[in-house]
């Protein structure tokens, strides 16, 4: 379903009772698409894991992060 923004600032409870039923509302601005609502869902308690948390926890060149961070800032010549 297509709403306008004013719509969402007139209607916002009727937008919201459609997004309870379950439905995507897209919100338009000037006739460009600027938001989505989409119903919440709520998490079921499991703590999702980033691939990349960690990345460089082995890594040896940053062991000393100060250091190496001083080293990639440091100019070429």
């Amino acid at each position: 379903m297509k709403a306008t923004a004013k719509d969402l600032r007139f209607n916002s409870k009727w937008l919201l009772d459609t997004v309870n039923r379950g439905e995507v509302v897209v919100i338009t601005f000037r006739g460009k698409p600027c938001a989505k609502l989409i119903p919440y869902e709520e998490e079921n308690g499991q703590n999702k894991t980033n691939e990349l948390f960690g990345i460089w926890k082995d890594n040896v060149m940053a062991q000393n992060v100060d250091k190496y961070v001083r080293r990639l800032r440091k100019g070429r010549f």
